[in-house]
């Protein structure tokens, strides 16, 4: 087992499942990678279907699990597959989306059901830029109703963020936004353009760097955690500034006491099919809700060995396999780059990163990957 992968071995067991109960949506979010619709598909996975999905997660002792959608709130099961779930000990974070659904009624009662977390998304610092985001007026203040009806009862809130064009400029406002409540983790995302998500959205490589600057600095401040979702290479960053640190005579400097939480966090190495699956609403299996590869139907088999056996799980999680720079860069066991992106760009899922600046020593490129102007995958069933 790597030890940069803590406790958890990436070829047996996921640290992180997320199951997408459903692709029904009352949002019309203009970078949704499951181009979620406000019915509910008719395969969705039954009630029972589901419990047994959970079953196999507590027997994976899969550490972190999320309920995520479309919005999990228009199945009418959620609360009793929560429950099910605190049942044979699996710890749920839900994505709920910020419609008229999320009531302070609703949070109360998932609480009450046994969430362990509560997940919204913030993508703007005001209304015009969120709820022009999130496709519906409204969705900006019930995103904000919702932290404090969960900060009132003591669930804890999870923020995700979502940066492209459109809201780059917000990002300091949306921090001081995120310092004013009470938040346990913020969840920051880096579009991969798929689904909704737009070519022109995408911000490029240097770009990437200066959140990165703009994050590994509120890290050390900040009261709640900070995460990164594809965008692997932060990673390499947050190594590389500790680096410098250390060379210059500087220890590194106190954290700041966190929010007390009870889901762990991802250990290094993490990425699309290592340490990570993905169950559709129909039960179809991915590396990744971004990478729109399928492994397997957890129908017709066991998630576990869908997870350690696929050629398609078992070729990302092997590093030797990766391509141009991601495969020759010294960081690529922590890091490895996002595998969704370089898919959506390259068409290989074992492509470089294409949004990383950085280059490995001694490497001399032998192709230029060239982005294919049609070139957005569509996330059918996943």
């Amino acid at each position: 087992m790597n030890p940069l992968n803590h406790t958890t071995d990436f070829n047996q067991t996921p640290f992180l499942a997320i199951w997408e109960v459903t692709q029904a949506c009352d949002l019309a979010c203009v970078h949704c990678r499951a181009s979620a619709q406000p019915e509910r598909h008719p395969l969705e996975l039954s009630t029972e279907e589901g419990k047994r999905v959970i079953d196999e997660i507590a027997a994976m002792k899969t550490p972190v699990f999320v309920l995520t959608g479309g919005d999990p709130l228009k199945r009418p099961d959620v609360f009793d597959l929560i429950q099910h779930a605190q049942t044979v000990g699996v710890r749920v974070s839900l994505t709920p989306s910020a419609t008229p659904l999320l009531t302070r009624e609703m949070v109360v009662r998932l609480q009450q059901a046994g969430l362990a977390r509560l997940a919204v998304s913030l993508d703007g610092a005001c209304a015009a830029t969120h709820d022009a985001f999130r496709g519906l007026s409204g969705s900006f203040v019930r995103t904000l109703d919702a932290i404090h009806w969960a900060n009132e009862i003591g669930l804890p809130v999870q923020i995700n963020t979502t940066f492209s064009r459109r809201n780059l400029t917000e990002i300091n406002v949306i921090v001081a936004l995120l310092e004013s409540v009470k938040v346990t983790l913020w969840s920051v995302f880096f579009l991969v353009p798929t689904g909704r998500g737009k070519l022109a959205d995408l911000l490029d490589a240097q770009e990437f760097e200066a959140i990165f600057a703009k994050l590994y600095h509120l890290s050390k401040t900040a009261s709640f955690d900070i995460k990164t979702t594809e965008a692997q290479h932060y990673r390499r960053y947050l190594l590389q500034q500790r680096t410098a640190q250390r060379q210059a005579g500087r220890g590194a400097a106190p954290a700041a006491e966190k929010i007390a939480d009870s889901i762990g966090r991802a250990p290094r190495g993490l990425n699309d099919g290592k340490g990570f699956v993905f169950i559709s609403h129909t039960g179809e299996v991915y590396p990744s809700g971004f990478l729109p590869l399928r492994a397997g139907n957890v129908r017709r088999q066991s998630l576990a060995s869908i997870y350690r056996h696929s050629p398609l799980f078992q070729s990302l999680r092997d590093t030797s396999r990766l391509q141009g720079k991601c495969g020759a860069c010294e960081f690529k066991e922590i890091c490895g780059g996002s595998r969704s992106r370089a898919f959506a760009l390259t068409g290989s899922p074992l492509g470089e990163e294409p949004c990383c600046s950085y280059i490995p020593r001694g490497y001399v490129p032998t192709e230029q990957i060239q982005a294919r102007p049609q070139g957005l995958r569509v996330l059918q069933g996943a």
